[in-house]
């Protein structure tokens, strides 16, 4: 089946907090396997500039999957989750992301199109802080294969 097309241009507004904690960036650092000090010694990461301990650069994939798994499971869009493959992922910093931050995200699907028999969908999030500022925006093209014949 075929993703509605209406979908595009639809906007999901944030409907929750995230606050950025030490303990959360050291759990993202060790399951990525970065021993990077400024991922986890507030001194360390105040040596290199930093107010408080820097999360790594994927670390945003934290709120970024569940908004975008919130938009591809409903099941009014039709998309088929066990035929989808994630085409590209992209993340855009106005700042980094430290421990104290408190992050909001809201997405949008920015187009739907089919080509040789697969369905794409591209989607745009913006993270913002406590204060409204855009911190992050993300991108991520999801493949929703076609059905075999």
């Amino acid at each position: 089946m075929p993703l509605d097309q209406s979908f595009t241009g639809r906007e999901y507004p944030s409907d929750s907090k995230y606050f950025v904690s030490r303990e959360k960036i050291r759990e993202f650092a060790d399951a990525i396997g970065d021993p990077n000090p400024v991922y986890r010694d507030p001194e360390a990461a105040r040596a290199a500039g930093h107010p408080d301990v820097l999360a790594p650069p994927t670390f945003l994939t934290i709120l970024n999957l569940p908004k975008i798994n919130g938009i591809v499971t409903d099941p009014a869009l039709g998309l088929d989750y066990s035929r989808m493959v994630h085409g590209d992922q992209g993340f855009r910093y106005e700042r980094p992301v430290h421990a104290g931050d408190e992050l909001e995200i809201s997405a949008k699907i920015e187009a739907i199109m089919a080509r040789a028999g697969n369905d794409f969908i591209n989607l745009r999030a913006e993270i913002t802080d406590a204060d409204g500022k855009l911190v992050c925006t993300t991108r991520a093209q999801l493949v929703v294969r076609g059905a075999e014949a």
